[in-house]
């Protein structure tokens, strides 16, 4: 129930086509992935001609903010619940040699909250969670996520602490392949970004391939509260 995502490694003939497959299993799965959200979806309401009022993908019942306390990339605990109270709060799991879900989903999100009014943007809140804590430090996360925007949080750990974290997030837990003989290695992960509303609760998750027209429409809606 995880997207496959490779490190790109220069020279490697076979990246364009694993990049490329990658994209089209996450697309292929997305809607399996959703289902890792605890309680599951429920269909999405519509407007009397079967379209949502929302981009996303609406739950079946709300899902509370994780009680998640992990390391920011400054080495301070960061407290999900305690230090994103009554924002919106956007959560997704990933790593930075991601060679194509993560920068699409990051840069598109980050597209969308750059044409937003400047009370929407101050109320939003991105939290990446590295799921591969081998390759990616503090300063590794750091240096990635600003290459989006310096008010991303990117929060790490130890293996067992962000397997717990993906537990109690309610998402799949990431995947590695063994290494070859140059270190390589693939992981799977969750693509889903789980937008958690100013009330504590996840009531929408956005699949990966959301575009950024469907995040400039829903995120005022998100920041002021409103939920399907």
């Amino acid at each position: 129930m995880a997207d496959r995502d490779a490190e790109r490694r220069p020279g490697d003939q076979h990246d364009q086509t694993f990049a490329v497959r990658s994209v089209l299993i996450g697309i292929a799965v997305v809607g399996v992935l959703v289902l890792g959200i605890g309680l599951g979806v429920g269909l999405a309401r519509g407007d009397g001609n079967g379209a949502s009022a929302w981009a996303g993908t609406e739950l079946a019942e709300p899902q509370p903010k994780p009680a998640i306390v992990l390391p920011d990339t400054d080495g301070r605990p960061f407290d999900l619940q305690a230090e994103t109270e009554g924002r919106l709060t956007i959560l997704f799991f990933g790593y930075t040699s991601c060679p194509d879900i993560c920068p699409a989903n990051l840069i598109t999100l980050d597209k969308a909250l750059t044409t937003m009014p400047g009370d929407v943007r101050a109320a939003a809140q991105v939290v990446f969670v590295s799921v591969d804590p081998v390759r990616d430090s503090p300063d590794v996360i750091r240096s990635y996520l600003d290459q989006y925007d310096r008010s991303f949080v990117g929060l790490t750990g130890t293996a067992d602490q962000l397997a717990d974290a993906q537990d109690i997030a309610q998402v799949p837990r990431a995947t590695f392949d063994e290494p070859d003989d140059s270190d390589f290695y693939t992981v799977g992960h969750a693509s889903q970004m789980i937008a958690y509303s100013p009330d504590g609760s996840a009531h929408i998750v956005y699949p990966f391939g959301t575009r950024q027209v469907d995040w400039a429409r829903d995120l005022p809606r998100l920041a002021r509260g409103e939920t399907p």
